[in-house]
């Protein structure tokens, strides 16, 4: 095939699927603003009914490292998960009244637990970064 022609091919745009309606390709928003409303309250509800889940491994580490975890602990700890997934955080290391824990902020599960005996001397990867409480 001719360079020529080839070249004049690759620079043409590609459209697949249906025209966008009118409203769309002038820029004019179609939505109404009971919409918009009734989307932002659902994306609330969901964003405070979420609940923060334990791991079966983290459950045993709180027990058997005796650490400290009362309702307004829990509530502080649910309120870091909050912050390290505004911030985009997937992967973080909350640390809370001398304990730490691993979360997984994108499913809001604690991954595992450690007191403060235990953060000595320890280096902790594959965290995405640290909210200090």
């Amino acid at each position: 095939m001719d360079d020529l022609l080839l070249r004049g091919r690759m620079n043409l745009p590609i459209t697949t699927g249906a025209a966008a309606p009118a409203a769309q390709r002038t820029g004019q928003d179609t939505r109404t603003k009971d919409t918009g409303a009734s989307f932002r309250q659902m994306l609330e509800q969901m964003a405070g009914g979420q609940q923060l889940a334990f791991s079966k491994h983290a459950a045993g580490r709180i027990e058997t490292r005796e650490i400290p975890l009362s309702q307004a602990g829990l509530e502080r700890l649910t309120e870091g998960v909050r912050i390290a997934q505004g911030r985009g955080i997937q992967d973080a290391l909350i640390l809370m009244d001398g304990s730490a824990f691993i979360v997984s902020a994108k499913n809001s599960t604690v991954v595992t637990a450690m007191n403060s005996s235990e953060l000595k001397n320890k280096v902790i990867t594959n965290i995405d970064g640290t909210v200090i409480l």
